[in-house]
């Protein structure tokens, strides 16, 4: 009998966690672990200001021990990821819960891993070189942004300045609960930042070289309609929920894109910002964004054109170079309107903090091969010239 042709795939997707989301959602949290203590990830900030209070609370209520660790800053290192797992084995954790913006949920993510598995955490980074198994993992975000609590994608600061990535499916939580009353009270300039990090999720998953597929060019385009509908309104606004909670839902759905599309440039041009000047990453994103969108136009302008009905709607109808070119047009007019720094000397780096960062960048090749135009060291650095 004759082997069967391999199929001829138009798209390979995997979708992400079960999603609880809605108004008052986090207090379901204390339902979803399986018996047995609970590692609860947040930093010392979200506990302080009391976001955690109600979760923990309703977990101690279900009868679950309770190891909560708390020492999570912006650019987790190994170090942390290693005290985090330390804690949970010394609690004899049987479930992790990650509660917060992008840094907690990705430290929760390799804890349950590296719980579960064993493994060490040198032998995880990269694609898909995780083994498992993982602990039960539940993720709550209390940032409309990274998308994390969507993907199977950890970023750690290793060293003193490097970002190294570990992607695997292993990472997917089990469940994402997203609520938007957690992000009620963030200040203007993180909801700013992280909703233009979400944003540039969406637009480098619909223009990967690598794994761009029709399912998620939907979900990056819903997402792109929704961020940018309601990013102005959630920052001046802090308190409207619905306009909180169509951020954090297009937060969500632009995860699910780029984790099976995965992100390009941008990011790839954003890390040496994070890791060398501590600028935070969805804010690193947006100072690079549209320079990079620039330099992709050669590759890029369909996509872009097609795009620019999700954050202008009824514009006039024009050929695809010109409305590419609308279309970075209006997100540049739109991240001036949150009122971000957008320069580079803005956030402390200098002229001559070029050509490190441009070398530095060239490390991230697992996010460059995704870039729909190739960016070399020389282009990294007129890159960086024109963002500075």
């Amino acid at each position: 009998m004759d082997k069967p042709a391999d199929p001829s795939l138009t798209a390979r997707f995997t979708y992400g966690p079960t999603v609880l989301a809605g108004p008052g959602a986090c207090a379901l949290v204390a339902d979803l672990p399986p018996p047995g203590p609970v590692l609860f990830v947040t930093d010392a900030n979200l506990l302080g200001l009391g976001l955690a209070r109600g979760v923990l609370a309703a977990l101690r209520k279900a009868g679950h021990e309770l190891v909560i660790f708390t020492d999570v800053a912006a650019d987790p290192s190994e170090a942390c990821v290693l005290a985090a797992v330390e804690a949970g084995r010394a609690g004899e954790v049987a479930s992790v819960v990650g509660f917060g913006g992008g840094s907690p949920m990705d430290v929760a993510k390799l804890a349950a891993l590296l719980l579960g598995s064993g493994e060490a955490i040198g032998d995880v980074y990269g694609v898909d070189q995780a083994k498992g198994p993982r602990l039960p993992l539940v993720l709550v975000p209390t940032t409309a942004g990274t998308g994390s609590e969507a993907t199977g994608v950890s970023i750690i600061t290793v060293g003193a300045t490097e970002k190294k990535g570990a992607v695997s499916p292993l990472l997917v939580a089990d469940h994402a609960v997203l609520d938007p009353r957690l992000t009620l009270g963030l200040p203007a300039r993180v909801t700013a930042a992280t909703g233009i990090d979400a944003m540039v999720h969406a637009i480098e998953a619909y223009t990967s070289a690598r794994l761009k597929n029709p399912i998620s060019d939907a979900l990056a385009r819903e997402a792109l309609r929704l961020l940018s509908a309601n990013l102005l309104t959630a920052c001046r606004e802090g308190g409207n929920e619905a306009a909180r909670g169509a951020m954090l839902l297009g937060s969500h759905l632009a995860g699910v894109a780029f984790a099976n599309a995965p992100v390009a440039g941008v990011h790839a041009l954003a890390y040496p910002l994070g890791g060398h000047f501590h600028v935070p990453h969805g804010h690193s994103n947006a100072l690079m964004l549209p320079h990079v969108l620039a330099h992709n136009l050669a590759g890029a302008a369909k996509d872009y054109a097609e795009l620019l009905d999700c954050i202008a709607p009824g514009s006039p109808e024009a050929g695809p170079a010109q409305r590419a070119r609308a279309f970075i047009s209006a997100l540049e007019r739109l991240m001036a309107a949150t009122e971000l720094p957008l320069r580079l000397r803005d956030v402390g780096v200098g002229e001559t903090d070029i050509a490190i960062l441009a070398s530095e960048a060239m490390k991230q090749q697992r996010l460059l091969i995704n870039n729909p135009v190739p960016i070399e060291e020389a282009d990294a650095r007129l890159l960086y010239e024109a963002a500075w």
